[in-house]
């Protein structure tokens, strides 16, 4: 028995010998199976880090490659950084080689005036950006001014003719009374740059003919830039001595008159205006017969009512004086860039306007500016005593200010722009209201002067204020962002992606 227990020992013994074989052989074959999976999928994971890695890269590449108008948001509510209507028009039209010249020393660009150069050399291939250093092209400047020329300002060419636009033009300044510092206030880089590239482009400017001989008011240098600004020449014009109205006017600017037109000069000037002419006509509460004066203005159906307009709402005039007026901007072609938003504009002392009963009816009056239903006009200021609404004033509402139009012929209409009051095209009341006043004679006269051949042959284009709050990014940001964007975001994949490698590879 024994004997025979041990040969089934040894069977035994032989037998799990050979199970075992046959386990590790199998044992190393799923291993090798395993490691082939897990090889594999490791090398899936480094391909694909590599691929994103790839495609950051290169999207990264291509975004560089983009306008600045696209791969930068202009999140300012002013949009500083954006180029607005007027602009982009005047670009698209331009079939013209037009030179930008940058003056400023090398480190000293502003950021503001270099990205707006370049939007404009994104929007037109005939727009070129080049800048000029002082120190390296000292006498570069005077082929086109023998004035200075401050650092960061613009020189603009196009053929033979040139404008400069300087720095301290482009940024507008205020002293702050507070701290009795000078503060800068509003961004006009768009403004000039526009203005000045229509100006090199055009072959002929309109010419704006101010009447003078009857003690007219005299326009302020922010007036007269305003008006220049928007490739208005501006030239005297003495009816007296003149058989009429120069051919070449494309607008005639009557400015507040203190003393009568003759009758003459009344005849002249209706007779411009009947064979299609244009003109700004103010004017201003006097105490003087002015027949003829009158006359031109109700031969176009208007004329104005007795006394000094005052307000009788509170939300229409300014610092507890009811003649300080605030009126409702009417919708307009003149006043669309002003009544869409929370614009005012500031006159004081004007008088109402009235339209004339029966008026021919090719005539076309339309309210630009209008008071308040509780406004009142003050007759006798001789002897007033009150501001306050007395039973002898005259009852609102009234206009203050009118477009006035008449087509005499298939290709020729007479416009008219009235104002009631000078102080409106007053500096420091312009000032009251940001601005708002002056960029209205800029909508007036450009209104009036261009023409359906040429509806960018005058310019208006708003200064934009800098009292708002920006995302202002540093150098240093801007290196640290890119570094982040380049190297670090990838190399972190890179390490996440080797890691998981790692992983499924001990499995």
């Amino acid at each position: 028995m024994k004997k025979s227990k041990g040969k089934f020992s040894l069977k035994n013994l032989k037998l799990k010998e050979k199970i075992n074989i046959k386990n590790i052989i199998s044992n190393i074959k799923e291993k090798r199976t395993k490691n082939k999976k897990i090889l594999r999928h490791g090398s899936y994971s480094i391909g694909i880090t590599a691929l994103v890695v790839a495609i950051a890269v290169v999207l990264n590449l291509v975004i560089q490659e983009l306008p600045t108008s696209i791969r930068e948001l202009d999140l300012s509510s002013e949009k500083l950084y954006t180029i607005g209507d007027q602009t982009k028009e005047v670009l698209d039209n331009l079939d013209k080689d037009v030179e930008l010249y940058l003056i400023a020393q090398e480190g000293t660009e502003s950021s503001d005036i270099q990205r707006l150069l370049e939007r404009y050399e994104e929007r037109n291939e005939h727009i070129t950006v080049e800048q000029r250093d002082p120190a390296v092209y000292p006498t570069f400047t005077q082929q086109y001014t023998s004035d200075s020329v401050n650092n960061n300002s613009i020189i603009v060419v196009c053929g033979d003719k040139s404008r400069v636009v300087d720095y301290s033009d482009m940024y507008e300044t205020s002293i702050n009374y507070q701290t009795y510092t000078q503060e800068t206030t509003a961004f006009d880089g768009e403004g000039q740059l526009t203005s000045a590239i229509n100006y090199v482009i055009s072959e002929d400017m309109p010419i704006l003919y101010t009447l003078e001989g009857h003690d007219e008011i005299s326009m302020s240098t922010n007036m007269t830039e305003t008006i220049q600004k928007a490739n208005i020449e501006i030239q005297s014009l003495n009816l007296l001595t003149q058989d009429a109205v120069p051919d070449d006017a494309s607008c005639l600017l009557i400015y507040s008159p203190a003393t009568d037109l003759s009758e003459d000069e009344a005849t002249k000037i209706i007779n411009y205006l009947e064979n299609g002419g244009k003109a700004l006509i103010i004017s201003d509460y006097t105490t003087e017969d002015m027949p003829n004066f009158k006359s031109v203005l109700e031969n176009y159906g208007v004329r104005t009512v007795d006394g000094v307009v005052m307000e009788g709402d509170t939300d229409h005039y300014i610092s507890q004086n009811p003649y300080y007026l605030l009126p409702d901007i009417k919708s307009t072609d003149i006043t669309s860039s002003l009544s869409s938003g929370s614009r005012y504009v500031l006159m004081a002392l004007a008088q109402g306007i009235e339209t004339i009963d029966n008026v021919r009816d090719s005539l076309n009056v339309q309210s630009i500016l209008s008071t308040s239903d509780s406004a009142y006009s003050k007759t006798d200021l001789e002897n007033m005593q009150t501001v306050e609404k007395e039973s002898s004033d005259i009852d609102g509402p009234f206009d203050l200010a009118v477009a006035i139009t008449e087509e005499v012929s298939d290709d020729a209409e007479t416009q008219i722009v009235y104002f009631s009051s000078s102080t409106i095209f007053d500096d420091t009341i312009n000032s009251y209201v940001s601005g708002t006043n002056y960029e209205l004679l800029s909508s007036s006269l450009s209104w009036l002067c261009q023409t359906e051949e040429d509806s960018t042959s005058t310019i208006s284009i708003a200064s934009k204020s800098l009292d708002t709050s920006s995302l202002t990014i540093s150098a240093a940001d801007v290196s640290f962002w890119s570094i982040v964007v380049t190297a670090v975001i990838p190399v972190c994949i890179l390490v996440i992606g080797f890691g998981i490698w790692m992983k499924r590879r001990k499995q």
